[in-house]
Order: structure tokens, then C-alpha cells, then sequence
């Protein structure tokens, strides 16, 4: 018997029950990056990337930022990112799963309650986990049913202080939330409301500032801004009060004992900011692009999508979901499929992502293939 047998069995039964993950390349037309303003390949990035490097910019950070890792790329992308977003300070982290891993673990406190919806972030729950306060899931986007939680919890005898976590827009349902509700609630009952702009950011709100960019400068309002996904590069900015980042920089252990990101990758997040503040024509022609998606897909596959680039295929069997992404991907569409426990057990599903790498004709060309194998696996 070998020590990896246990290992063994549990990878056959992931396959046998359809959820087995691999790697695979490239390959196909894109219809599965968060890519949404095409920047991640762009010449803008590439020229940001030379002149950083062309003026000295490190490829290394060599430390952590509270030993000798704190790089003025580093300061400067924090104080433009708190001028875009609208808040008093922003700390600059290596990617949003350590974001959401350092916000949830450090800033709410023993006592306190965080109520997230129940189709919040992976990595908002694993923080949850680490941190000392009391965690309560309501139904999606329900502010009544986050304040029904809320007044029960403190008729219970909760007295501290209640965190509201939400997404702006939500990665596999392509929903967006309802933040004018949240902040209202949050400001009836003196609580703090956290806002998961990931999949937001640089398309929705003034500039693609995000949707929570109207209430960005209120104390009880935090954001997270992912740096790899619409903007093209990596990392993550956790934007707020000057009070909360400072907390972090104290508190939060994935950055005191983590290496700072690269520089360079500070350098071109900058960049990427930059294209937030001008009027830059890639975001209405993503927004134009979503649209079309939105209406081949209800066109040809009688779906019902909501008004984002994101849109859900829900297929329900995760065998069959993984069947027909593989018809689709050996037909030139890089279309993936998405099973539990990413999404809840019974909605397994395709999740199209509209990207500027494809064009109309292709949209349309991918939603008629995709109707084919739909039928194809109904018969």
C-alpha cells in the first residue's frame, strides 16, 4: 500500500463524479478570461512595462513592505489608487484571494458579526475562517433578509460591530448587487460594508470605478479592486479609511509576512489606473460587446442573462456541463465549465466571459455552435 493511495482514491472519485480539475492550455477563442478591457496583452501595458523598466524599476520586490520590500512604485500606486477610487488610502497586495484573505482575517473583530451573501467569494469565506468573529451567510442579494439576520443576532445579544460583505458583481451568476439597499442598511444600523469589486472594476460605475465608487469616501465603506482581471496586470487594492489600511499593515499576516509584489507589476497596475481616468474607448466597446453576447444568447439559446459580460449557462449535471465545454472547446471556443464547489451543487454550468478578444461575428458564431450541442445533448 503506498502513502499517496489515499490521494489516489480521492482524485478517481472527483473524475468518477465528473468534478476532476486539470490544467489545459490556451487554445480557442476567448470566452473564458476576465481579460474584460483586453488590456493584459495591450501595447499600453507592454509600453508602461519598458519605460518602468527603462527608469529602474525592481522585477523583485525582495522583501516584505516592513522590512526593505517598500518601493516608491509601491507608495505611489496606493495614493493614485485612493485619488481613483475615491477613499482616503489604499494598500496594495499580491493578488485579490490575499486581499480578501487579509480584509475578512483582520479588520472585523472578536465579537463582531459578518454577514455575507451566500454567494460571496472562496476567498472571503477562507478569511472568515481565520479571523475571530461570528459568520452568518444571507440569501443572495436580500438586503431585507441580511437585515432580518442583523436585528435577530442583536435581539440574541450581539453587541459588536456587524460587517455587510458583498460582491458588485457577482463572478458566476453575472448579477449585480443591489448597493444602494446595502449602504442604506449599513447606515441604519451603524455598520461597515464591504464591497468585492473584482469583476466590477473598470467597466461599471463612474469611469469603471466600481459600483460602490459613489459611497467610496464614507468610513463605513470598504472596497477591494482586483488588479488582474479588468486592468491587465495583478495584484489587488483594498481601498477605505485611512484607520483600516493602517489596521491592515498591523493586523493582517498574508501582508506583514508575504514579499511585496514586484514593483514593476506596480508600475503597470498604474498604467491601467490611468486608462480609469481618461476616456478611454475600450470600456464602451466591452459594454457594446457584452450587449451583443446578452442577446445571441437569448436569441439562440433561450437564456435569460442579466445585464453584465458575464453570463451563466446553467446546465445542471456536471458531467453533462464538462461534455458540452468540451464539444465547444474542440470547436474552437474556449468555453469552460464550472461545478461544485465553485457554484452550488445542481447548477453546474458554462460561464461566458465577453471579452474584447473576440469580435460580434464570433459571438454569434459561438452561441450557434452552443445551441447545436444543447440540442445535441437533449436528444
Amino acid at each position: 500500500m503506498s502513502v499517496l493511495d489515499p490521494h489516489r482514491r480521492a482524485l478517481e472519485a472527483l473524475d468518477a463524479r465528473g468534478r476532476l480539475r486539470r490544467l489545459q492550455p490556451r487554445a480557442g477563442a476567448d470566452f473564458a478570461s476576465n481579460d474584460y478591457l483586453g488590456l493584459a496583452n495591450s501595447d499600453l501595458l507592454r509600453d508602461a512595462a519598458r519605460a518602468a523598466l527603462d527608469r529602474g524599476v525592481g522585477t523583485g520586490a525582495g522583501a516584505s513592505r516592513l522590512l526593505r520590500g517598500n518601493d516608491p512604485e509601491h507608495a505611489a500606486l496606493e495614493a493614485e489608487a485612493a485619488q481613483v477610487f475615491g477613499t482616503q488610502a489604499a494598500l496594495y497586495l499580491a493578488n485579490g484571494f490575499t486581499a480578501n484573505m487579509a480584509l475578512f482575517s483582520s479588520l472585523p473583530r472578536q465579537g463582531d458579526l459578518i454577514l455575507h451573501d451566500a454567494l460571496i467569494h472562496a476567498s472571503a469565506h477562507d478569511g472568515m475562517r481565520l479571523g475571530p468573529a461570528t459568520t452568518q451567510a444571507f440569501a443572495h442579494n436580500d438586503a431585507d433578509a441580511a437585515e432580518t439576520a442583523l436585528r435577530t443576532w442583536r435581539a440574541a445579544g450581539g453587541d459588536g460591530r456587524v460587517w455587510i460583505a458583498i460582491e458588485a458583481l457577482y463572478s458566476m451568476d453575472g448579477d449585480f448587487a443591489p448597493i444602494d439597499e446595502f449602504v442604506a442598511l449599513a447606515d441604519r444600523h451603524d455598520a461597515m460594508l464591504v464591497v468585492d469589486e473584482a469583476h466590477a472594476t473598470g467597466l461599471y460605475g463612474p469611469d469603471g470605478r466600481g459600483l460602490s465608487h459613489p459611497f467610496a469616501s464614507r468610513e463605513n465603506v470598504v472596497s477591494l479592486h482586483t488588479c488582474g482581471k479588468a486592468l491587465g496586470s495583478s495584484g489587488a487594492l483594498i481601498c477605505g479609511a485611512e484607520p483600516l489600511i493602517d489596521t491592515l499593515i498591523n493586523r493582517a499576516r498574508g501582508f506583514i509576512y508575504s514579499t511585496a509584489p514586484a514593483p514593476l507589476n506596480a508600475a503597470i497596475t498604474r498604467a491601467a489606473l490611468g486608462t480609469l481616468v481618461a476616456d478611454d474607448p475600450r470600456r464602451m466597446a466591452a459594454l457594446q460587446l457584452g450587449g451583443v453576447a446578452r442577446s445571441e444568447a437569448a436569441r439562440l439559446c433561450g437564456t435569460q442573462p442579466g445585464n453584465s459580460q458575464i453570463i451563466p449557462v446553467i446546465i445542471g449535471d456536471d458531467k453533462r456541463c464538462m461534455r458540452i465545454a468540451q464539444t465547444m472547446q474542440e470547436a474552437g471556443f474556449d468555453v469552460r465549465g464550472i461545478r461544485p464547489p465553485t457554484v452550488p451543487r445542481g447548477t453546474a454550468r458554462l460561464r461566458i466571459s465577453v471579452t474584447p478578444h473576440v469580435d460580434a461575428a464570433t459571438i454569434t458564431a459561438m452561441f450557434e455552435t452552443l445551441a447545436n450541442a444543447l440540442q445535441a445533448e437533449a436528444a
